[in-house]
């Protein structure tokens, strides 16, 4: 444990970053999952519009250190491939 006043602090800080981040990425993951259902389903307006939400939330993670830039650019990628596929 630490001593210090501001290694207390820090230690606070970085639990709570944990949890929002923990939250931030299980909401995510859970979009992910329901617009793969959506795609099997194959409701192509309902697929679009939550690809969309989950693009900008993904690209809201990167910016805040969530998921690695190159691990939201393979999702966003595959799911816009997915949802290609019921476009046609």
């Amino acid at each position: 444990m630490a001593n210090i006043k501001s290694a207390k602090k820090r230690i606070n800080q970085t639990n709570r970053r944990s949890e929002i981040n923990k939250s931030r990425r299980s909401q995510i993951r859970s979009g992910i999952k329901n617009l793969h259902s959506l795609i099997l389903n194959k409701k192509k307006e309902e697929s679009r519009k939550k690809f969309l939400s989950i693009e900008s939330a993904l690209s809201k993670a990167v910016s805040k250190g969530i998921f690695k830039k190159n691990t939201a650019s393979r999702v966003i990628s595959r799911l816009s491939g997915k949802l290609k596929k019921i476009s046609q």
